[in-house]
């Protein structure tokens, strides 16, 4: 299918791509690769590696919220977030990406998230642009739970803001490809299904459904401030 050839920004990798993907990921680079047990439901994790709370086109949900255990993630995980980012900085300077939670050090339960356990979870807070049309960080703060408590109409808009569904596709397509590449996956990915139309009719739709799962049902909460992403590799049982 045509649709899937390579866009240009995953395939060229030029000196400043590449010192901008080993900026995001040196935090990595040295330390004891992690170990994820059992699921994603019931887990843990030994050697979590924190997500940098900013970089050039990303921030976190919350600085704070950041250094409270809550944004650990598996080191190859963090690798795959470091380098999609990058990726998408090299090819579109003008998005603003905002990450949410992920889970602890250690993995084990999170609440209130009913997953997130074994290092393999991240949400990632929808790109969306503003009345002027350009992309802004999602506005996340105590009062809206860090953006968790935010809510979009059935177009995907809320107040001044859209949600810009080519940017989320462009982000996810990234995401998978270098986890591919480092011989993982994605399991799967949670979003508002009532969304996926508008999210398959973007430029990248026919990858995305071509190469990734979406959960077609209803999630126990509504995913349509966050898409909630489970990556694939193989885990040692949880004794």
């Amino acid at each position: 299918m045509q649709d899937l050839v390579p866009i240009p920004f995953l395939r060229a990798k030029p000196c400043a791509f590449i010192a901008l993907s080993l900026m995001l990921i040196a935090s990595n680079a040295f330390g004891a690769e992690s170990v994820c047990f059992g699921g994603t439901a019931k887990g843990r994790l030994e050697n979590g590696v924190a997500l940098p709370q900013s970089g050039p086109n990303f921030t976190a949900y919350s600085r704070f919220a950041s250094t409270l255990d809550r944004t650990y993630v598996h080191s190859k995980v963090a690798d795959v977030v470091g380098e999609a980012y990058a990726a998408l900085a090299k090819a579109q300077k003008d998005l603003v990406f905002v990450y949410g939670e992920s889970g602890h050090e250690k993995g084990g339960p999170f609440p209130p998230h009913r997953t997130h356990q074994n290092g393999l979870s991240v949400d990632f807070m929808v790109p969306v642009r503003n009345k002027a049309g350009r992309s802004v960080a999602l506005p996340t703060h105590p009062l809206n739970r860090y953006g968790y408590d935010l809510e979009f109409d059935r177009r995907g808009r809320m107040k001044d803001y859209r949600i810009d569904f080519e940017a989320m596709a462009l982000h996810l397509e990234a995401l998978d490809r270098s986890a591919k590449k480092r011989g993982i996956g994605i399991e799967r990915v949670i979003f508002d299904p009532a969304y996926l139309p508008l999210l398959f009719a973007t430029s990248r739709g026919v990858y995305l459904q071509s190469e990734m799962t979406f959960m077609r049902r209803q999630a126990w909460v509504r995913h349509d401030e966050h898409y909630h992403v489970d990556f694939a590799l193989p885990c040692k049982p949880l004794r």
